[in-house]
């Protein structure tokens, strides 16, 4: 029999999607965006404020952090705006300069040279640099390089003039804009004697975080006009902080692998670059950067003879990026010497523009080695006339000398007939009766433990911390001796029993 009916009234179930696609705000206005932004700017002035009262730099790198978010919303009128928040008196000489590159016209701009400058009220320094450095990237993002160049040689004058730590984030900032200007103005090698005189100067008052960022600067000047011999001795002598900020140590990793892979030093460049990739932001924002790391990270693994994890070339943020790394790879674990040319003829000028160009012509080797193994696991016994056709060598006897320096490398285990002319491989031994697996193995110890002091050495603990603890120390020292003094001149009365004992 068919169910009855309920009777009871149905109750309609109402989607909250389209409820909520229904009431979406509308669109906010030019006006209500830049009153958020205004908001902002005034909010990390607070911070500012913390940083320089209370000498806490995690409050400065805060406000750093958002100015990529801030960029893209910044406008001549916000500017002015924030200046009007932060300056007294548009007189004053960080406002002034401000206003003139953003082309402002304000009554009573002009600045009375001989007037003194305590009628002016003093301005927090922090805040001064910090809109210093909106007005650098603003200008940098139109891309006007003459104007932002004028301008940087006005604001590091007035960032010189200052010597504050709570300003070391800051001037970090403003001197890596400094930098990119004069590098977009091809001033590579005019650049280079100010940095040297300001690193020195740095290193003097102590201060981290512009030392950082001015070795890394130099390096990349240094490796921009190929001078790998001078950015190895700064590497040498230049004692790079380790209490820098991870992104500048990212960048400084990443300069010395390349230096080391320019130098043939395969290995201590992939460590390197390891840590580059470990410390840079795994975010869409640092997608340039860990591209660049991984390019040059696949040509360094395949010159130590290891073959790249495929799973890397099809991750979203590098499959397009590495795709013709992706060739080369095929080229070197096949041997194909063939492939491996027409992958160089084909990509040269995407491998040009990476960098990695000259450091790709050395795989040549790495290919052949790679040919003359796969056969030596393929034929027991191979004539050097067809190891010379299959690699395409120019003549039997280099295929012979290529065959002995494979041998003597350990890239294969085989002996050379020189009468007869042809390759006697040997038996494949039990890999595991060698040292191979204890030095992997102790790779990998040695990865974690320095990943383990790192970390150690990352954990922040609160300021002066210590000095309360010792102040708390000495109270309860001197609660005790008061107590004891009483009882000794019997101003306690014993009601809890002999306290001879005390």
């Amino acid at each position: 029999m068919p169910a009855p009916e309920s009777k009871e009234p149905k109750v309609e179930i109402k989607d909250e999607k389209m409820t909520d696609a229904n009431t979406v705000e509308k669109p906010k206005s030019p006006e209500e965006i830049a009153s958020l932004v205004l908001n902002d700017i005034k909010q990390n002035f607070g911070f500012l404020e913390k940083a320089a009262v209370n000498f806490e730099p995690r409050f400065s790198m805060r406000v750093l952090r958002g100015l990529g978010n801030l960029r893209r919303r910044l406008t001549p009128d916000i500017l002015v705006n924030a200046v009007d928040a932060a300056y007294p008196s548009p007189s004053h000489r960080s406002a002034a300069l401000i206003l003139k590159y953003l082309g402002k016209e304000v009554s009573g701009m002009e600045i009375d040279e001989s007037s003194s400058s305590s009628s002016t009220p003093a301005v927090l320094p922090e805040i001064d640099i910090y809109l210093l450095v909106l007005l650098q990237v603003f200008l940098l993002d139109q891309g006007d390089i003459a104007k932002l160049n004028s301008f940087n040689d006005e604001a590091i004058t007035i960032l010189r003039g200052y010597n504050r730590r709570t300003l070391d984030a800051l001037a970090a900032k403003m001197w890596f804009y400094y930098a990119h200007g004069k590098e977009l103005d091809k001033q590579l090698v005019e650049l280079r004697p100010l940095l040297l005189a300001v690193l020195r100067t740095s290193t003097l008052r102590h201060d981290t975080e512009t030392r950082a960022m001015l070795t890394t600067l130099l390096l990349r000047n240094y490796l921009h006009t190929q001078a790998i011999s001078q950015a190895h001795q700064l590497v040498l002598k230049a004692d790079f902080p380790e209490s820098a900020a991870t992104s500048v140590v990212a960048r400084y990793l990443y300069y010395v692998g390349r230096i080391k892979a320019i130098q043939l030093d395969y290995s201590a460049a992939n460590e390197s670059l390891i840590g580059a990739i470990r410390k840079a932001p795994q975010t869409s924002y640092a997608a340039g950067f860990l591209q660049a790391a991984h390019k040059l990270k696949v040509i360094i693994e395949l010159l130590m003879g290891d073959i790249p994890e495929r799973s890397l070339f099809r991750e979203t943020m590098y499959e397009k990026a590495l795709s013709p790394y992706m060739e080369l790879v095929k080229a070197v674990r096949i041997g194909e010497v063939p492939q491996f040319s027409e992958a160089i003829e084909k990509y040269g000028a995407v491998f040009k523009k990476d960098g990695t160009y000259m450091l790709i012509l050395r795989l040549r080797q790495n290919v052949i080695k790679t040919g003359i193994r796969m056969m030596s696991l393929s034929y027991s016994k191979i004539s050097l006339r067809d190891i010379c056709i299959r690699l395409h060598l120019d003549s039997e006897e280099s295929a012979e000398y290529i065959v002995a320096k494979a041998i003597r490398d350990g890239v294969i285990e085989a002996t050379i007939d020189h009468e007869k002319g042809f390759m006697q491989s040997k038996e494949i031994l039990d890999i595991y009766s060698t040292q191979e697996p204890n030095m992997a193995f102790h790779e990998r110890i040695k990865f974690c433990i320095s990943l383990h002091n790192e970390s150690v050495k990352a954990m922040r603990y609160p300021m002066n911390q210590h000095r309360v603890e010792l102040k708390n120390v000495e109270e309860a020292r001197e609660r005790e001796k008061e107590l004891a003094s009483e009882i000794q001149e019997g101003d306690i009365e014993d009601e809890d029993g002999d306290f001879d004992g005390l």
